[in-house]
């Protein structure tokens, strides 16, 4: 596995590496002594899987005081994903990142606590599949608005399909001082 640091400390790309012939192809999506010695995680305690449509945007949401990491890839279509660092004090503050994470590059992205988390579809359809570092805690949830300008994500979408709780997610200004 590839991996390299983002411009957002702690936020890396994973590259893994894939054999494939006519076959099709197998890869090692996860190894635990592979992932501690490139500065991933070593145990994940549940993973997630979603299927969306064209336009649908997750996001962007986070855990707190029971923060999460998640390390996110997409095994059916493309979705621009996203990480915004919302540790208060951070030198990084407010900054975001994002990639294309699809089927065929098969690149993870591993987003950490105090961090918060989007994607948008960018294919007919899109399968993200997502380990994370602790449990969901529905009471500790929270979202930031997907197109906060204080933020500024230059998502590829104008218009994109969201929740009702992602329609009502909060400015990064209105956020309490969040830390990990």
């Amino acid at each position: 596995m590839k991996v390299e640091q983002t411009k957002l400390e702690g936020v890396l790309l994973v590259t893994p590496q894939v054999f494939g012939d006519e076959r099709g192809f197998f890869m090692e999506t996860y190894n635990r002594e592979k992932a501690l010695a490139n500065g991933l995680p070593g145990e994940f305690v549940q993973d997630n899987h979603s299927k969306s449509s064209r336009g649908v945007l997750r996001g962007l949401h986070y855990q707190h005081p029971q923060w999460q990491g998640k390390l996110v890839r997409t095994v059916q279509g493309e979705i621009f994903d996203v990480a915004v660092d919302i540790r208060a004090g951070s030198t990084t503050y407010g900054e975001w990142v994002g990639y294309l994470l699809n089927d065929e590059n098969k690149q993870q992205l591993y987003v950490p606590p105090g961090f918060a988390h989007g994607f948008v579809v960018t294919s007919d359809t899109a399968e993200v599949v997502y380990k994370c570092t602790t449990v969901y805690a529905p009471a500790q949830e929270g979202s930031v608005l997907w197109n906060d300008p204080d933020i500024g994500i230059e998502w590829p979408i104008d218009s994109p399909i969201l929740s009702a709780k992602d329609q009502v997610g909060r400015r990064l200004a209105d956020l309490p001082a969040l830390t990990v």
